[in-house]
C-alpha cells in the first residue's frame, strides 16, 4: 500500500509539473451538449486529473463499505454459530 501512495505522489507532482511548465499554452474550447467552455489547457489537464481521483476515491469508499459490511455479517454469522 505504502508503495502505491509513492506512485500516487510522483503522478501527481509530474503532472503539476507539466501542468505549470505548459501554462502559457492557448485556450482550449470544451464543448458538452448545450454548454460551451474556454479555458487553458493547464486548468484542462489539473481538472482532470482532479475529477479522476475524486471518482477514484468514490468507488474506492463504496468497494471499502461494502467490504466492511459483508466482514460484519461474516462476524455476526460465526458469533451466532
Amino acid at each position: 500500500m505504502k508503495i502505491f501512495l509513492w506512485i500516487a505522489f510522483f503522478i501527481v507532482v509530474a503532472v503539476a509539473i507539466f501542468a505549470v511548465q505548459n501554462s502559457a499554452a492557448s485556450l482550449m474550447s470544451i464543448k458538452f451538449l448545450f454548454w460551451k467552455f474556454e479555458t487553458s489547457l493547464t486548468y484542462i489537464i489539473l481538472g482532470s486529473i482532479t475529477l479522476g481521483i475524486l471518482l477514484a476515491f468514490l468507488f474506492w469508499i463504496s468497494r471499502a463499505v461494502g467490504a466492511s459490511l459483508h466482514k460484519r455479517e461474516q462476524n455476526k454469522e460465526n458469533v451466532s454459530t
